[in-house]
């Protein structure tokens, strides 16, 4: 059931930690995979782990011609994408909202918000011309909570849950099914994507993030991603799955 032969999975974010993951998860189900990163060192790095099942495609997810060109590269080279992971993501400063520069506000959402949008936006005519396609977003447990990250990275997670249920919603009665997985602390590179951590907002939320006591592993994220592209899940449909160990319970 979860057996994604013939499947073409995109994947961004996917140089490094949970994207080099999922990529490498869906390469071992079967499945053929666009490995995007703004870093093309690092997608093609992944690519190389994987074999000839991978393309390594660099491309920005916040800006819509790049969006455009990658998606266009995936088509040209597999004729259909099964399967989008809008995985890219940065992290801010930690900043309370009074002391967030709008600089970083802008930088947090282009990616994290607005590339999820884009490449939303640039797949769903190809999954809507070949009858179905599941797509699965990155979401965070900061995306449910206001106290688990900084104000910008909040926002935007809040709203890629809201795009997440938008997109299931408007498309399931034509066989696209759109998931988030909810990360908790997870053990990444994503923190050196702030560029540095506000004191104070990192004093405030550090009681809360200390709850998370066990630090979660990319495969982690990797295998539910899996399961939620596969058949296994063929009923699931605009749902948000923490993966974090119970922390979401506390």
């Amino acid at each position: 059931m979860t057996d994604l032969a013939d499947k073409t999975c995109l994947v961004t974010g996917a140089g490094s930690g949970i994207g080099r993951a999922m990529s490498r998860a869906f390469a071992e189900a079967g499945a053929r995979v666009v490995v995007c990163d703004i870093n093309e060192v690092s997608a093609r790095r992944t690519a190389a782990e994987i074999g000839s099942a991978a393309l390594a495609v660099p491309a920005d997810v916040g800006d819509e011609a790049s969006v455009n060109a990658l998606v266009d590269r995936a088509i040209g080279e597999y004729g259909r994408i099964d399967v989008l992971c809008n995985n890219a993501g940065i992290l801010d400063t930690m900043a309370l909202p009074a002391e967030i520069s709008v600089q970083t506000w802008d930088r947090v959402l282009r990616v994290n918000l607005s590339g999820t949008f884009l490449l939303t936006r640039a797949v769903l005519p190809y999954m809507l011309g070949q009858g179905g396609g599941a797509i699965i977003n990155t979401a965070s447990e900061a995306g449910i909570r206001g106290g688990a990250a900084g104000v910008a990275y909040t926002a935007s997670k809040h709203g890629v849950v809201g795009l997440t249920r938008s997109v299931a919603w408007a498309y399931a009665k034509d066989g696209i099914r759109c998931n988030a997985i909810l990360p908790g602390p997870t053990e990444t590179g994503i923190g050196e994507s702030s560029g540095g951590f506000d004191p104070a907002g990192a004093a405030r939320l550090g009681p809360v993030l200390a709850l998370g006591e066990r630090l979660a592993q990319p495969e982690n994220m990797a295998s539910v991603a899996v399961f939620l592209a596969s058949d296994a899940a063929a009923f699931i449909n605009g749902a948000l799955v923490p993966v974090d160990g119970g922390w979401s319970a506390a």
